[in-house]
């Protein structure tokens, strides 16, 4: 099992830049494919991006490609998603999480396939 907290979000400009940071702690992230969500008010949860298990895959939903990048750093054992070129769309809360699987290359796209969730962290890009 693991726990997941996420830090770093915030109020920004559009146009700015923000870097939220998902600490896990019980089994190591490696163990796990990670991935960051986010849900604005009246919206369903989507995926953002997503990294496997071996860290060589990602995968990143086309309205973020380009401006949002993931990253994970195992000895701290935290993933990270930075955030740039902000737009007011980009507004709702994000989320980390993460999917057990056996399997080190995939990247699953589907909120169900993840099993660990984080609390979230607000985002407001104001325009």
């Amino acid at each position: 099992q693991v726990q997941l907290v996420e830090s770093g979000g915030g109020l920004v400009q559009a146009g700015g830049s923000l870097r939220l940071s998902c600490a896990a702690s019980g089994r190591t992230f490696s163990s796990y494919v990670m991935g960051w969500f986010r849900q604005a008010p009246g919206k369903e949860r989507e995926l953002l991006a997503v990294i496997s298990r071996s860290g060589a895959e990602i995968l990143y939903a086309d309205s973020v490609e380009g401006r949002f990048t993931i990253s994970g750093d195992k000895a701290k054992n935290t993933v990270y998603l930075q955030m740039n070129s902000l737009k007011p769309e980009d507004t709702a809360v994000y989320y980390c999480a993460a999917a057990s699987t056996p399997w080190a290359r995939t990247t699953p796209a589907r909120v169900e396939d993840y099993d660990y969730w984080g609390q979230g962290t607000q985002v407001t890009v104001s325009a």
